[in-house]
Order: structure tokens, then sequence, then C-alpha cells
């Protein structure tokens, strides 16, 4: 059995829909092995031998919609494809803190970007620094903007076919694997 991780985009733990119960239980239901959430953010760790990503991850999406009655994006990454994150170490000795944020941004397609990386968008106070298997690593000043904004602007670069977590969350996930 494979370990992967699913990260759920736009998931609120205010909507009782989105509780880490219920988001555990598509995927009991769906048949993966050792299902647990990290996080109460739509972080779900899983087993199983299939290998079909973009299978899974369309599974995940329409059963979703089928049980619990909302619509999100699914992106799933196996724990070799962390470890290749976390090995790469895109951010250096950077701290993740009130006033630099540290973002992981996982992309559902190959990420095109028409600038090369590092780049700091004009006027931002956020800096794209690496992309590594498809995910994009980038620094925020929070003393300037909040990641809101810095969300709002990826959305238009890549599409809506992405879901973020802060380096931190990338690695309290990896240790649970």
């Amino acid at each position: 059995m494979k370990k992967y991780v699913a990260f759920l985009r736009g998931i609120g733990p205010g909507n009782p829909n989105m509780r880490n119960d219920k988001l555990c239980a598509v995927f009991d239901e769906i048949g993966f092995n050792n299902v647990q959430s990290v996080i109460a953010s739509g972080n779900i760790i899983f087993e199983t031998d299939r290998t079909d990503i973009l299978g899974i991850e369309t599974e995940v999406e329409q059963t979703i919609l089928l049980r619990l009655g909302f619509s999100t994006t699914v992106i799933v990454r196996s724990a070799l494809q962390l470890q290749r994150l976390i090995t790469a170490n895109p951010f250096g000795n950077r701290i993740h803190g009130p006033t630099s944020y540290l973002l992981v941004t996982f992309t559902k397609k190959p990420t095109k970007l028409h600038f090369e990386l590092p780049y700091q968008p004009p006027g931002k106070p956020y800096q794209l620094i690496q992309i590594v298997d498809d995910t994009l690593f980038t620094v925020t000043d929070n003393t300037i903007v909040k990641t809101p904004d810095l969300m709002t602007w990826l959305e238009k670069e890549l599409s809506k076919g992405i879901s973020s977590r802060t380096w931190n969350t990338i690695l309290r996930i990896f240790k649970r694997f």
C-alpha cells in the first residue's frame, strides 16, 4: 500500500459537512485504508494500492459532492512527493511567523509560468521563489499585506485548480506519515 495525502480546497471547519469526521468517512466509503485527518483544513492521509492519482482525485471530488453536498478541488500527493518537497528545502532558513508567511501551493495541472523564478509581482509584497513537482513556494511579507491578496493573485495566474497550505502544515503532515 502507498501512503498519500489529499489536499481539499476551501475547507472551513465551521461548515458541519466539512468536519474531519465527515471527510474521513468519504475516504473510508471509497475503500481507502488508515484514513486520518491532519488539522481541520482538509488534509486527509490515506493508504491505497491504487496509483491513478487523477482517478483518485476525481472519485473523491464526486463522492464529496454526492455525500456532503459541496464541491471542492482535491489534489493528491504521495509520501514520496512530500519527501522531495521537504528535501528541496525551498524556504532555506526563512521562518513562518507573524511577519513572514511561507506558503506551499499545490497545482492540479502542470504549472506553466510566464516569468522566471524567483519572481516578485510589481508592487506586491510577496515573492514566488521555487517550483518543485508542480508545487509553488511563496513568501509573503505580512507586515504589508495578508495572504488572501496572494491567493487571489495565484488564482488569476494559475487557475482555481490549486490548494495551499503553510510550510508548517506540510511538515506536520509529513511527520504523520
